[in-house]
């Protein structure tokens, strides 16, 4: 019998050989079909023997009495297992990847067609998701009085987004202290995000106070009345090519189920934060996406963060059935996450 993790040569060499087999046509693989395309010339009985210690070992599973047999979600497991860090991106995906994303700059046109390019891709549904990420990452910032106890403050980001807000002031600031305290948080946090900027900006009002007083006095009332809020909803979600589902999908209330999650952004944040570990550097396969879900029974997630440099501005990934073309739709994942960084890099 076959042991989790000591699979010798030959009923690796079959188990993979019934993955591609019924990922390529979809139907239940038997013995005579692996003859053909057997490396070693084996029998139809050595086969039929291989697949039956395969089965009990629970990588295989027969549909139906007389039928071939299938993957299961372990098969599916291992073959990814054996794929991981070797396969390398087709010329023609590249092409097509570096011409759809060509002249980019901007970090949400970007994830915009990544989605469409996966969706194309995989043949399935392609999701992507920015965060705030350098969104808002500070470029610099501007304070100017506009009245008695009104000030406007101007925000940009290094993306060239610019936020301004008007502020009711519990005291009146004139303008050479609002000028100082622009010059100290630009010369302090340029390049911050406007998150990491507030929480490390509380914990020096209070740890310098006494240093700066006047100046960190200035600097707290601007930021007490929200000058440097970072932007409501930040995760911003596309979704591409829910269509290619429905063609293979049998169960319609299912089907039905699975597209109201697909249209529900919020959940498909939910399930790419969950699953898509920030800290990891590789593209990572989910199989069987049911446990919180379980319309998403015999589904695949394909997906990795999304970063420039060492900063995660967001998500990419594939979803689609377990029969995916793996090899194909990694290697296009992986490929898209590091141009994702290289491209955005370069724009700033």
């Amino acid at each position: 019998m076959v042991q989790p993790g000591s699979m010798g040569e030959r009923e690796r060499e079959i188990l993979t050989a019934v993955v591609e087999t019924f990922i390529s046509t979809g139907e239940p693989v038997g013995s005579r079909t692996l003859v053909r395309a057997s490396r070693e010339g084996l029998s139809a009985a050595t086969i039929r023997n291989v697949m039956a210690d395969l089965a009990d070992a629970g990588y295989l599973e027969q549909p139906h009495t007389s039928a071939g047999r299938v993957p299961t979600s372990a098969a599916y497991r291992y073959y990814v297992e054996q794929l991981t860090g070797k396969a390398q991106i087709a010329p023609a995906d590249a092409s097509m990847i570096q011409g759809a994303l060509q002249g980019i700059s901007n970090p949400d046109e970007f994830m915009e067609r990544t989605s469409h390019v996966l969706s194309l891709i995989s043949h399935s549904v392609g999701v992507t998701m920015t965060t705030g990420g350098s969104r808002n990452a500070l470029d610099h910032v501007y304070f100017s009085r506009l009245a008695e106890q009104k000030v406007l403050a101007v925000v940009v980001t290094r993306a060239g987004v610019v936020r301004d807000r008007v502020l009711r002031m519990s005291r009146d600031l004139g303008q050479a202290e609002l000028d100082s305290a622009a010059r100290y948080i630009n010369e302090n946090f340029r390049g911050w995000t406007l998150e990491a900027l507030r929480t490390e900006l509380a914990h020096r009002i209070e740890q310098e106070r006494s240093e700066y007083d006047r100046l960190m006095q200035s600097v707290e009332a601007l930021y007490r009345e929200g000058a440097l809020e970072s932007e409501q909803g930040k995760q911003t979600v596309w979704v591409e090519g829910t269509s290619n589902l429905v063609v293979s999908e049998e169960d319609r209330q299912r089907l039905r189920e699975l597209l109201k999650t697909l249209e529900a952004k919020e959940k498909l944040a939910d399930l790419l934060s969950a699953y898509l570990n920030t800290k990891e550097e590789a593209v990572r396969v989910i199989i069987g996406l049911d446990e919180n879900q379980p319309h998403m029974r015999n589904l695949v997630l394909i997906g990795a963060p999304a970063r420039v440099g060492g900063e995660v501005m967001g998500s990419l990934a594939v979803i689609g059935p377990t029969r995916i073309d793996y090899e194909h739709t990694i290697t296009a994942v992986s490929y898209i996450a590091r141009l994702f960084d290289r491209i955005l890099n370069e724009s700033e």
